[in-house]
């Protein structure tokens, strides 16, 4: 069963640290493209952003230079490194992989359950 389990969320000050973690077990996500969303109450769900198997980031603009996301293939674990955090970053945070490859086939598009960031003083 392909699992993608999220852990570091919380309440944080404005300016403060977090780091989130998914842990993704079932199959192999070597050559996937994984990701970190979030959705703030009444709004669409948005990347904020996303590696390649290869190590390419990407991010949202509202997240430059303050976030960074990663990854180690060999522990199908991604991370993202959130600092200066600001109040509009509170949202719900979900970890996202386009594919994962069991038992010879691709299976696509698989989430976490999602952890609540909350930055508020």
């Amino acid at each position: 069963q392909v699992q993608l389990v999220e852990s570091g969320g919380g309440l944080v000050q404005p300016g403060g640290s977090l780091r989130l973690s998914c842990a993704a077990s079932g199959g192999i996500f070597s050559t996937s493209i994984m990701g970190w969303y979030r959705q703030a109450p009444g709004k669409q769900r948005e990347l904020v952003a996303a590696i390649s198997s290869g190590g390419s980031t990407n991010y949202a603009d509202s997240v430059k230079g303050r976030f960074t996301i990663s990854r180690v293939n060999a522990e199908n674990t991604i991370y993202l490194q959130m600092n200066s955090l600001k109040p509009e970053d509170t949202a719900v945070y979900y970890c996202n992989s386009d594919r994962v490859l069991i038992q010879g086939r691709w299976f696509y598009d698989y989430w976490g359950q999602g952890t609540q960031v909350t930055v508020s003083s």
